[in-house]
This record gives structure tokens, C-alpha cells and sequence, in this order.
């Protein structure tokens, strides 16, 4: 393996690990951010949740176009890659969370989701003539670190830094949100840590066990709400 390799496998295990950590709040809420989850609130009535579940899509259909839709899809994946057994974005369908709630939860961040892809197209072009999805990952993480660093040029609102910021806080809700809200296909992020889902009932013997949790299959809250009734 070359030392150009090693250095990505490296910055691929440090930028997972940065993300999965940070995303033990959204997990352990098994839902969407505090902000957004207040708005689903007083938007639906969690009675119809089962009904109105957000679709798995393979494309876009809510909010994003086809360009778009391919720039964040790929700008997600290189936030969470998929490494070695561990599902990345892509396999959890992030974009697709991101795509939705832009037509709901986060329906007023729509400007601000046009305008920070269009300055981010014309930042790619203008330094590497072509848009960011047809660029080699090692420049797509070039990219992303300017933006993270505020030095990507040509953004005014939102900054570069703001953009990035609210990427990363998306692709970590697409990634470990319950899947109802669109992300998280197949559980791919929760089976990536571990988390059992959103399990009825645990016995002592789970609670005191300090083992990964095995005893009944990955669960999320559509299984619940159909096998209960319960509202949440």
C-alpha cells in the first residue's frame, strides 16, 4: 500500500471515528435534532407517523435536483465513508433523509442549501474545472477541509465554515436517525455501532450485560408503533 494510501485509510478511520462519537446524542434519540424534532412535532400528529413514514428513494423526488441531489450524496460519503464492514452514507441512504426533511423539517434552509451548492460548484470549477462530484476523493476532502477552515472562496451566505457545518450535522442525522425520517436504510448506522434500535423491552440480564445487544433483531420505531399503537 503507498504512504498516499495510508494517509487516506487513516484520515477515512479518523474522520468515522470523529462522526460516530459525535453522533451518540442523535443515536441515543434515535431521531432527528432537537430543533427539528420540534418542528415534525408540531407539523404531525404522532398517531400517523406509521403512515406518513418518509420513503427509501434511490433518487430524488422532495426537494433537490439531480445535480444536487449527486453533490450532496457524494459530499456525505466522504463525511462518513463506508470502511472495510462498516456501512458509509451511501449504504444508509443519507441523502435521501437530507432530501426530505428540506421538504418538511428543514423546508426554510432550502435558500440556504441552493445557495451554498451553487457557490460550492463554482468553487470546484474555479479551482479544479469541474464540479464536485467528478473530482478524485483525495480533492473532494481537500475541498471539504477548506470549507471546514473557511478558506473555500466565493461563499458569502451561507459562509463556507456554516455550510459545512450544517452538512455534517445532516449527514450524522441521516446516518443514525430511526429510519421513519428517511435515513439510515436498513439500519446501516445503527448496525455500524452497535445500538439495538428501538427495542420494546429489555430484560435485567440486557441492562446488566456489558455485551453488545443480540437477543432480538434491530428495530425501529414504524415496528413499534404497528406492534403497540403506542403513541410517542
Amino acid at each position: 500500500m503507498s504512504d498516499q494510501d495510508d494517509s487516506e485509510s487513516s484520515a477515512i478511520g479518523t474522520r468515522r471515528a470523529f462522526l460516530a462519537a459525535t453522533a451518540a446524542g442523535v443515536v441515543g434519540g434515535t431521531g432527528l435534532s432537537e430543533e427539528a424534532e420540534a418542528r415534525v412535532r408540531r407539523q404531525s400528529k404522532p398517531e400517523v407517523l406509521q403512515e406518513t413514514a418518509v420513503r427509501q428513494s434511490s433518487g430524488h423526488g422532495a426537494f433537490l435536483n439531480d445535480d444536487d441531489y449527486a453533490t450532496v450524496a457524494a459530499i456525505a460519503e466522504r463525511l462518513m465513508p463506508a470502511s472495510g464492514t462498516r456501512p458509509g452514507a451511501k449504504e444508509a441512504n443519507v441523502v435521501n433523509y437530507i432530501d426530505a426533511a428540506l421538504s418538511g423539517a428543514y423546508f426554510d434552509q432550502q435558500y440556504f442549501y441552493r445557495q451554498g451548492l451553487a457557490a460550492l460548484d463554482a468553487y470546484c470549477v474555479a479551482t479544479h474545472k469541474e464540479s464536485f462530484v467528478y473530482l478524485k476523493p483525495a480533492v473532494q476532502d481537500d475541498i471539504i477541509a477548506a470549507m471546514e477552515e473557511g478558506k473555500a472562496d466565493g461563499f458569502t451566505w451561507p459562509s463556507a465554515r456554516n455550510f459545512f457545518e450544517t452538512l455534517r450535522t445532516h449527514t450524522i442525522e441521516g446516518m443514525f436517525c430511526d429510519p421513519i425520517y428517511g435515513g439510515n436504510k436498513d439500519f446501516a448506522g445503527w448496525r455500524s455501532v452497535g445500538f439495538p434500535g428501538a427495542q420494546l423491552t429489555y430484560s435485567a440480564e440486557d441492562m446488566a450485560s456489558t455485551k453488545a445487544f443480540t437477543r432480538l433483531p434491530t428495530v425501529g420505531l414504524q415496528h413499534s408503533i404497528s406492534k403497540t399503537g403506542r403513541k410517542i
